[in-house]
């Protein structure tokens, strides 16, 4: 239960981050607060949209539906089903692997490290990892019938 606690409070933060730069990109904020880096840099990159639309929003839904999947897991008639804990593993296996392919990007086509993305990369790696140890650790119960 705490895993899955942590998790929904990662996907959180994460949600946020996410939202920050989605909202660079669009316009609504005028400037990235980054201190060092190449956040602009990266953002401005054809490697910032994906199908033509900002990578940072498939950010905000990937969050979004761990963030959902995490608090419905939480819900007494779901923390024992095995469903809901493959689900959030498999979900944060593909964000973990588009955070891996997006930091590769960053790293070795554009030789520049945007804070934001890598704070980003954090979280999922930390929500993949949770979810995988949650995945091993959870006892197979059956879910709950109605």
């Amino acid at each position: 239960m705490i895993r899955r606690q942590a998790l929904v409070l990662l996907t959180l933060v994460g949600l946020l981050v996410a939202t920050y730069l989605w909202l660079y990109k669009i316009g609504v904020l005028g400037q990235l607060q980054c201190g060092t880096g190449s956040c602009e840099f990266v953002q401005a990159s054809r490697y910032a949209e994906l199908f033509g639309l900002p990578v940072a929003l498939y950010g905000v839904g990937g969050y979004a539906v761990l963030l959902v999947l995490g608090l419905a897991g939480l819900q007494p008639r779901f923390v024992g089903d095995r469903r809901v804990t493959r689900l959030l593993a498999a979900l944060a296996t593909v964000g973990f692997a588009f955070t891996l392919y997006l930091t590769a990007i960053e790293l070795f086509v554009l030789h520049a490290i945007c804070r934001w993305c890598m704070a980003s990369a954090v979280i999922m790696t930390a929500i993949w990892v949770l979810s995988i140890l949650e995945q091993r650790s959870r006892p197979s119960v059956a879910a709950p019938s109605r």
